[in-house]
């Protein structure tokens, strides 16, 4: 069947067409996206603003279109932490749902991390083994881990990309500022690392989500180009050589930097900060890249329940 997933993150709406089955990798067949920054259109009384109210029902009423000029059979359609936390979250929903017909589920942060997991089993498979799996959005950290398909632990935090850049650099990138970050950016990572740490380490640890793979790039790893199937990871020794020169680096210059999208330049060094303390913290030496993430989960999951119907 064709399926499309509608997924409101806090960075960007992407409306992803796969063509899927049980029992089949879903093959993507046409993807539609646009740079909402919607956790930058949050206002000091943490709601949503009306200017972000109105670029997110602009981009669902395009994405609808495209759904069904590509004969989609139904939508899956969900939103992460910038909507999930905003304080007028079901007044946004609603007004989306009246001015567009699309009924934006919110996934809660646990789930986030748990549909992020299956679909990093299903692309490494059972001789991954143990599996450790970080993944940075612009609102929020997903973390989860196990050897099932289902994580033995999961959870969220609110330091994603984003958010970070807002809180700690939007004056700049000082070295007090950087400080400030990762010092406390590591007490929340270490208060609940024991979770998976209890387990000993992973067999694998990997990390997904543009901001990683662009990061990955920087350090070294494949173009997009050399295809899907390339090795790529986050080395801590060459993240650490890149760190100071990133916080010396305007936005514009690290928009030139390789596998940089202009939009995302400003969440690079927080995410490079939070790929440094996740890979101290949890005693790893690299993260591999995985390049399915929530949106092949959701798809997985809503074929495995399908396929339970049977």
């Amino acid at each position: 069947m064709r399926l499309s997933v509608l997924d409101i993150g806090s960075n960007t709406g992407h409306l992803l067409v796969v063509d899927a089955h049980d029992g089949a990798a879903p093959l993507p067949a046409y993807s539609y996206k646009e740079p909402l920054r919607l956790a930058e259109h949050l206002g000091d009384d943490g709601a949503v603003t009306r200017e972000g109210i109105d670029k997110l029902i602009s981009f669902v009423r395009a994405a609808v279109v495209v759904a069904d000029d590509k004969g989609c059979a139904d939508m899956l359609a969900f939103a992460t932490s910038a909507v999930r936390d905003a304080v007028n979250s079901d007044d946004v929903l609603a007004e989306v749902k009246a001015e567009t017909g699309v009924d934006l589920e919110i996934l809660p942060g646990e789930d986030e991390a748990r549909l992020t997991f299956l679909a990093v089993r299903r692309w490494f498979g059972w001789s991954a083994g143990r599996l450790a799996v970080f993944d940075i959005g612009g609102g929020s950290l997903e973390i989860a881990g196990g050897s099932d398909e289902a994580p033995d632990v999961a959870w969220s935090l609110p330091v994603g990309a984003a958010r970070l850049a807002r809180q700690y650099f939007a004056d700049g990138a000082t070295q007090e500022a950087v400080r400030s970050m990762r010092r406390e950016l590591r007490a929340t990572l270490a208060t609940d690392a024991g979770k998976l740490l209890r387990y000993g380490a992973p067999d694998r640890a990997v990390a997904t989500s543009k901001t990683f793979r662009s990061i990955a790039r920087i350090c070294g790893a494949a173009p997009s180009d050399e295809g899907i199937w390339v090795r790529r990871s986050i080395p801590l020794a060459e993240l650490r050589t890149w760190i100071p020169k990133l916080v010396e680096m305007s936005n514009s210059e690290i928009a030139e930097l390789p596998g940089v999208s202009p939009d995302r330049a400003h969440q690079i060094l927080p995410g490079a900060i939070v790929a440094e303390a996740i890979l101290d913290i949890f005693a790893l030496d690299e993260l591999e890249i995985c390049p399915w993430a929530l949106r092949e989960g959701v798809i997985l999951a809503r074929l495995d329940f399908l396929g339970a119907d049977d």
